[in-house]
């Protein structure tokens, strides 16, 4: 029954910001922390950022902190990244996806998350 639609993707020069969503249904959010994390074409899954719905506690990749921030919009059951300084390098199809509430060292590990959604797709163009 839980459903995760990811929106906002697209066409973006270097440089420039995009801002990703996710939206749930089915209340999946109230016990889970939702993360967001991309596969870029040939290399494998990997994690980017995360946030526990209820405190807001946040975790970021290396590859992305600073540049990207996660946030939810408790009221209307969405969470996004807010991408600034986008390189060519992060091309890839995003995926938001959720799991039962946990650290922050958890979220890290791709296969724990139980909910994904179809992605979509970024590119970054130099």
């Amino acid at each position: 029954q839980v459903q995760l639609v990811e929106s906002g993707g697209g066409l973006v020069q270097a440089g420039g910001s995009l801002r990703l969503s996710c939206a749930a249904s089915g209340r999946p959010f109230g016990d889970h922390r939702i993360g967001w994390l991309r596969q870029a074409p040939g290399k494998e899954r990997e994690f980017l950022a995360s946030v526990n719905w209820s405190y807001g506690h946040t975790a970021y990749a290396d590859s992305v902190k600073g540049r990207f921030t996660i946030s939810r919009d408790y009221a209307n059951d969405l969470v996004y990244p807010q991408m600034n300084s986008l390189k060519p390098e992060d091309t890839a199809v995003y995926y938001c996806a959720a799991k039962k509430s946990g650290g922050a060292p958890g979220s890290t590990v791709v296969g724990s998350y139980e909910y994904w959604g179809r992605g979509t797709q970024v590119i970054v163009s130099s």
